[in-house]
């Protein structure tokens, strides 16, 4: 089992606008055409910030018109916000604040043998990565810049816990890049 951060991010490192708009991506490539589909197999929970959560409210039909529903997990998710947040129908979630260590242990639990997903954003990543928790980044980056936006992983790691082991090109826009974080060597935060 591995807990994982897997997103989509710009050239200049930004994985949604200063907006939080994701539209940026969707022209680079088709989801069917990434390791998405093999890698959400995998997947037995999710843990999503306020911000992802809150875009997939507000365009839950563009989301139902891409995967066939507005909430397209059948996997549990924990939610973190410290803010009263819309339910989506049929989602099956929990609304969480606080340590991600404890959370953490509760997804780990309901996870059983397949992997923890960190949706987003890059900063719940980065709280992850802080407390120890975070085994591997998986980052598709779009042959897209935005110069500004929300980072990546806001986060300062330095060489060599990243330690690089694939990347696969994905048609004419994306490329694939999966890091394993090396436990033995974890750096503070920026």
């Amino acid at each position: 089992m591995k807990t994982q951060y897997f997103t989509a991010t710009s050239l200049d490192g930004f994985i949604a606008t200063e907006n939080d708009s994701l539209d940026w991506l969707f022209p680079l490539g088709d989801l069917n055409d990434s390791s998405y589909p093999e890698f959400i197999s995998d997947v037995g929970a999710l843990a999503m910030g306020s911000a992802t959560y809150e875009w997939m409210v507000r365009n839950a039909q563009k989301v139902a018109t891409e995967t066939g529903f507005a909430w397209p997990y059948t996997q549990p998710a924990w939610i973190f916000s410290s803010r009263k947040l819309t339910i989506i129908e049929g989602a099956n979630i929990r609304f969480v604040n606080g340590d991600v260590q404890h959370v953490h242990t509760q997804m780990r639990a309901a996870a059983g043998t397949k992997n923890i997903w960190i949706v987003g954003g890059g900063d719940l990543a980065g709280q992850f990565y802080d407390a120890g928790l975070l085994d591997e980044l998986i980052i598709q980056v779009g042959s897209a810049t935005l110069g500004k936006g929300k980072p990546l992983f806001p986060r300062r790691v330095l060489s060599p816990v990243l330690r690089l082991v694939s990347v696969h090109q994905m048609g004419a826009g994306m490329a694939e890049l999966r890091y394993e974080v090396h436990k033995g060597g974890v750096s503070g935060a920026a």
